[in-house]
């Protein structure tokens, strides 16, 4: 099998060999004999070919004259130039790589009948046991096997991306030399600008996220003729089976998609904007990282105010109360070449599925709507009026809080005494009788940041449908009490049953409740009258001793520091 300077035996070899007692059984060709055949051919050795293969060099008695494991390394040659005996030429044709052959060989076809030296005497049979581990061809190029394509692909690897992939690299035999599989994290680079082998920045090239292929490279495009000086040989085909995980380019913005407006876009948010919105987030590959609908709250932020990732901020601009879109940003707009840890790698791109709830200006007021006025509406809810109007409130999505219709009555407040909360005051101002209004109330006019425990989020703008059913003239501003006549003469004596001197408080109540009771007096409606008396009462009471004098009393008209008569 020797030929010239590129033989396969070692001339070191310290073992010689004696010519066999027993002549060999004639042979007028080589005889092939396969021992194991694999499942699949991947490829046939064709003339011209380079192969890689392992072998056992015996006699027909069995004794070894060489071995290719012996020296720990396999055989390299191209098959048909010569470079081999002519026998192991016409043998490697057709051998598949793993196929493994037992090989004679008769002496014409060998080293004739001059031997080689002292290892294989003159007119030797030799047989062979050859193991076929490579096979590739000068003109061969980067082959790529597709072997799943996902359902939707928007876009493919070009120059210049940069892409995150796992993949498994193995010899052409199977044997496997590095997989990123095992360090549990991808393999991150940028495409065909050379940081790559070159056969992997070809072969990389038009995949799309999600697609699976099987890239086979020669030797030219790998390692070459070292090959890596560790886990793979030298003149060794590569293989590696890729999955692509993600991929961006470096000028990349933000991608807005998927988008879902409602029929009804009245206002659109701009920087400053305070948003109420749910989200699914989610690699390119569709690996999940989070979701506020698994914490069942909204994500509660500024626009534009850099309180979330740039391409966030940017990404939510513009966005319709209802409306949902698909926000896809690159990782020099999300969380960069660091990622966040466990949850999202470094250099991800991020794709989030939003969907607006509400949103609002901190320089937002109530914003008042009149859906319906009768056509008489002379008189007009002011400050101090007692009220009774119905209501269905609701969030700005249309879930329900709170409807006056599901209790059968009427909500009943006065104006102007903090009983509901300010923007609804604010709503309810300079309205008639039988009139409907429309209430958009902001956060910080309505429940703030804390919102009502199982009721209003924080932050959550309130929509308010409200009807006016009723209104009692309220007192001007300061009163308590006031006279509907004039104020009768004599007043302290009137109160001062007993004559005494002194009003007690049984006495104050009586002559209060008797000059309502008559109509000659009113108070201020939608309090507690009892209450109202008292605290007139007590501000008629200067000096705190449980009764009134006449020197302390007074009349609303001769100080105005009080809410008395």
């Amino acid at each position: 099998m020797i030929k010239c300077a590129l033989g396969m035996l070692s001339l070191s070899l310290l073992v010689t060999f004696a010519a066999c007692n027993a002549p060999p059984v004639p042979l007028d060709d080589i005889l092939v004999e396969k021992t194991f055949e694999p499942e699949q051919c991947v490829r046939a050795v064709k003339v011209g070919d380079f192969v890689r293969y392992h072998y056992i060099g015996t006699f027909p008695d069995g004794k070894k004259f060489d071995s290719s494991y012996d020296r720990g390394s396999t055989y390299n040659v191209f098959v048909g130039k010569k470079q081999l005996i002519d026998g192991m030429d016409k043998a490697l044709v057709g051998m598949c790589v793993n196929e493994r052959s037992l090989v004679k060989i008769p002496p014409h076809l060998a080293y004739g009948k001059q031997g080689y030296g002292d290892i294989i005497p003159p007119d030797a049979i030799l047989h062979f046991d050859v193991l076929l581990l490579d096979v590739w061809n000068p003109d061969d190029g980067v082959q790529i096997n597709t072997y799943h394509t996902p359902p939707a692909c928007s876009r493919k690897v070009e120059v210049s991306d940069f892409v995150r992939y796992h993949y498994n690299g193995t010899l052409l035999d199977g044997t496997l030399f590095d997989s990123s599989h095992t360090r549990m994290r991808t393999y991150d680079t940028y495409v065909g600008i050379g940081w790559l082998i070159a056969g992997m920045d070809q072969g990389l090239l038009g995949m799309c996220v999600g697609e699976r292929r099987i890239i086979t490279m020669p030797p030219s495009l790998g390692y070459g003729e070292n090959g890596d000086g560790s886990d793979i040989p030298g003149q060794a085909s590569l293989v590696f089976d890729v999955v692509l995980l993600d991929l961006h380019n470096p000028r990349d913005g933000v991608a807005v998609t998927n988008q879902i407006v409602p029929e009804s876009c009245v206002r659109k948010t701009v920087v400053g904007d305070f948003v109420r919105y749910h989200y699914n987030g989610s690699l390119l590959d569709g690996t999940f990282f989070d979701s506020s609908y698994s914490r069942n709250r909204t994500y509660d932020t500024y626009v534009g105010r850099g309180f979330v990732i740039a391409g966030m901020d940017e990404g939510l601009i513009g966005v319709c109360i209802g409306e949902r879109r698909t926000i896809t940003i690159p990782p020099h707009l999300g969380y960069g070449e660091e990622g966040t840890g466990s949850k999202i790698p470094g250099s991800a791109v991020l794709v989030f599925d939003v969907h607006m709830i509400d949103f609002h200006n901190p320089s937002d007021n109530t914003e008042v709507t009149v859906t319906y006025k009768p056509e008489e509406c002379d008189k007009h809810t002011k400050k101090g009026d007692f009220i009774k109007y119905h209501y269905n409130g609701t969030l700005l999505d249309g879930t329900p809080i709170d409807s006056t219709h599901s209790y059968g009555k009427t909500y009943n407040i006065v104006l102007g005494a903090n009983q509901v909360v300010p923007g609804m005051e604010d709503g309810l101002m300079d309205m008639c009788v039988g009139e409907k209004r429309r209430l958009l109330i902001p956060p910080h006019l309505a429940y703030g940041e804390r919102g009502v425990t199982d009721q209003v989020p924080g932050s959550a703008v309130m929509l308010f449908e409200v009807e006016l059913v009723e209104i009692e003239d309220g007192l001007p501003e300061g009163y308590m009490f006031i006279w509907n006549d004039e104020v009768p003469p004599g007043l302290f004596a009137e109160m001062d049953k007993d004559k005494n001197g002194e009003v007690e408080p049984s006495e104050f109540t009586d002559y209060i409740m008797q000059q309502v009771n008559d109509g000659k007096g009113r108070l201020a409606p939608g309090f507690d009258p009892y209450r109202i008396i008292d605290n007139m009462f007590s501000n008629q009471d200067r000096n705190g001793d449980g009764k009134i004098t006449e020197e302390e009393f007074k009349l609303k008209a001769d100080e105005a520091a009080h809410d008395e008569l």
